[in-house]
């Protein structure tokens, strides 16, 4: 039973995996459906797993599940590209600023060492690595702000749109940008400067948007299209 437990999460893994890189390279695109018999049929197992996946991916912002249709890949448009990443700015922007006093030197040296390996993995273009360690580089703050419910507010955020931030950083040269812009943060937090640490990470969130919307939402193209090559 456990063999069978960890075969199942291996594969749930697999297809989480397998469906984000084909969303995020294209060769998903909004609209397209993702059918759930034929990655039974593919991966040999039985749908429960695969709902699962779906569930989370729908969670992340990759899918939308509509009864009596299934899965499909989800659609962003400028709009809400915009909107989130407003938000996004306005609550960690908030959570700079309870931070900033209370950072302890510990905590300080600890979103510099975050920094330092997101600078290895930017070198390296290792994107799903980064994007993991982009997020504790990023909780570290919005933790010491010491406000759990803007903690869950902008977990709850963040989760939903997971998809827009992942495609943000793996546009041409962004991580980079993301380790300099990360690098004046924790300058002022270091010097204690309520007001720059409030405007540098709510000016990082509006970059990561603006980013997206500079590449003409090609990203996001409607189609009727339907490839499943995983």
């Amino acid at each position: 039973m456990k063999k069978t437990m960890e075969k199942h999460l291996t594969l749930r893994e697999k297809i989480l995996e397998n469906i984000r890189d084909a969303i995020i390279s294209g060769a998903l695109k909004a609209g397209s459906r993702v059918s759930e018999p034929d990655l039974a049929e593919r991966y040999g197992i039985s749908r429960t797993p695969i709902r699962e996946a779906f569930r989370q991916l729908e969670s992340e912002g990759y899918l939308t599940v509509i009864p009596r249709r299934g899965a499909v890949v989800s659609d962003f448009s400028e709009k809400d590209v915009e909107d989130f990443y407003a938000i996004k700015s306005i609550l960690e922007g908030y959570a700079a600023r309870r931070a900033c006093e209370k950072l302890t030197p510990r905590e300080l040296d600890r979103l510099q060492s975050i920094n330092d390996r997101l600078a290895e993995l930017a070198a390296h273009n290792d994107i799903k690595t980064f994007f993991k360690v982009h997020n504790d580089f990023h909780d570290v703050f919005i933790k010491a702000a010491d406000n759990e419910k803007l903690r869950e507010l902008i977990n709850s955020l963040v989760t939903r749109f997971q998809r827009l931030r992942l495609m943000s950083l793996s546009l041409p040269g962004r991580m980079d940008n993301s380790v300099q812009e990360h690098e004046k943060i924790i300058e002022a937090f270091r010097s204690k400067n309520v007001e720059a640490a409030e405007m540098l990470v709510r000016k990082n969130a509006v970059y990561g948007g603006q980013a997206l919307m500079d590449c003409g939402m090609t990203i996001f193209p409607p189609s009727d299209a339907m490839p499943m090559d995983l």
